[in-house]
């Protein structure tokens, strides 16, 4: 297969894979029938995780819910994990599991690679994790991130994604000096107050969004993911309300390409971004150096005036953020004046603990070795037949599963619970749709928990993620791991 230097050998046919998302949620839902799932739990979570049930029980007594980050929910119980190395996970009571979850997306290398590992102690033992001041790892990593991301001339590390995109917009008001942000609907840009918009599944405006009053979201707005028509209509009417500063986009589709978008659709809103005057917003957090070292921008021809960086610029270390984009969008964050001396306004963008020492110097040699190993295109191939056996395994068992991926980002879909939409001009469907959301996504935690009991560590039950750390005989392991579950599904009603 020719992959070019990237994790796709050939793009998804978005249109087909949602006719098929499309006949999925008409369909009854199917998964782990209910007594198997007894055994799993009985067998597999009772008897084999009792550690994890004990420190998680503890922990439920200190931090809301017994953990610290979202991705570590499961069901029955979160699972306590101690080790990770390459494509495994180890678990508080010496389970061991593929790891398909990769920390959310950033660890393309596998977990703790020790090219990396040996560079953050050298680094601890002479410098330390921080000092609040300059260090070179923060110009050798900004290089490096231009060097590889040909829309990126200039880039300012920040703490996480979500401040990237808090970032971007202010940049983007005071670049083109208009208002308003539309996103795709069902993206997900951090949880920053104006962003937290639509998330999840398109039209849900702010219902997702608990916590943030209804008028911060005034000049925020979602267009349909794969819709151009939708989207120019909204920026036709923004600009009778401050004109658009932004269009977000994730550029394989909402979270990480559940709900897949074409080529001509990612091009289209380029155009269209400009015709009205604003900027294009490329979040590559999970699609950044994952998709290929020049991003998804490189794969899809497209040069986007600002792209938001998470997760592996850090090398799965913490303070993974940043904005990277053209020089004149990316003056506003230098010292008020741009490269001849002029002053310009500068955005307020801060935070004490971006840029250490210790996680520039990880996303340095991360990118560093993910370049010089064709990273993003072995954990592609890896992907391209994880999901080939996977197909076969829902056709054996004459499961309606909706299985894909977009490079090394690999989708299981059962139930379709994120393929749904709320339409506003039909409001009487809306407590229809919640409800229909809500029992599916149960029942996709059940499946969540079949794999974590066969050895499968997942993001949700439904998103996998391959890295270079596997090779041919592990998918194929995993292959035979995910078969055991779906030889235990059954329509459920």
């Amino acid at each position: 297969m020719a992959y070019n230097g990237f994790a796709i050998d050939r793009y998804v046919d978005a249109e087909e894979v949602t006719r098929q998302l499309d006949e999925l949620i008409r369909q009854p839902v199917w998964g782990v029938r209910p007594e198997e799932l007894e055994k799993y739990e009985e067998e597999y979570f009772e008897a084999k995780c009792r550690g994890s049930k004990e420190r998680i029980d503890e922990a439920k007594s200190i931090i809301p819910g017994g953990v610290q980050h979202n991705l570590a929910f499961n069901y029955p119980f979160p699972i306590v994990m101690t080790k990770a190395e390459g494509a495994k996970l180890w678990d508080i009571d010496g389970n061991e599991y593929y790891d398909l979850l990769q920390a959310g997306g950033p660890t393309v290398l596998g977990s703790n690679p020790p090219a990396v590992r040996e560079k953050v102690i050298e680094l601890l033992e002479t410098c330390g994790p921080s000092t609040g001041l300059f260090h070179e790892y923060e110009y050798k990593l900004a290089k490096k991130i231009s060097d590889l991301v040909p829309s990126v001339e200039m880039f300012r590390m920040l703490g996480s994604g979500t401040e990237a995109a808090m970032c971007a917009a202010r940049v983007a008001r005071l670049k083109t000096g208009n208002k308003n942000l539309l996103k795709m609907g069902g993206a997900y840009h951090g949880w920053s107050d104006q962003l937290a918009y639509g998330i999840r599944i398109p039209g849900t405006k702010g219902l997702q969004s608990r916590g943030i009053p209804k008028y911060v979201f005034s000049h925020t707005d979602e267009f349909f993911p794969g819709d151009l028509e939708d989207l120019e209509k909204k920026l036709k009417r923004n600009r009778a309300r401050g004109g658009t500063a932004a269009v977000y986009i994730e550029p394989v589709g909402p979270e990480s390409g559940t709900r897949p978008v074409t080529r001509e659709f990612i091009r289209g809103t380029e155009e269209l971004a400009h015709k009205y005057g604003a900027l294009l917003i490329f979040d590559e957090v999970v699609t950044g150096f994952r998709i290929g070292t020049g991003g998804a921008q490189s794969y899809f021809g497209v040069d986007p005036d600002l792209t938001i960086f998470g997760k592996v610029i850090a090398g799965g270390y913490p303070g993974a953020g940043g904005i990277g984009g053209h020089r004149d969008c990316m003056q506003h964050l230098g010292a008020g004046i741009d490269s001849s001396g002029k002053k310009v306004k500068k955005a307020l963008c801060g935070g004490t603990m971006a840029a250490t020492p210790i996680s520039c110097c990880a996303g340095y040699y991360t990118l560093e070795e993910i370049e010089r190993t064709g990273a993003c295109e072995k954990a592609g191939r890896m992907a391209d037949r994880l999901v080939a056996g996977l197909q076969a395994s829902a056709r054996k068992y004459e499961l309606p599963f909706v299985i894909f991926n977009q490079g090394s980002i690999c989708h299981v879909d059962t139930v379709g619970t994120m393929h749904f939409a709320i339409d506003w001009s039909k409001p009487w469907t809306l407590p229809t749709v919640m409800k229909e959301t809500g029992r599916r996504q149960k029942e996709m935690e059940h499946m969540g928990a079949a794999y974590m009991a066969e050895g499968i560590v997942t993001l949700a039950g439904s998103r996998l993620y391959t890295s270079a750390a596997y090779d041919e005989e592990m998918i194929d392991d995993v292959i035979a791991r995910f078969d055991r579950v779906f030889e235990k599904c059954g329509r459920l009603g």
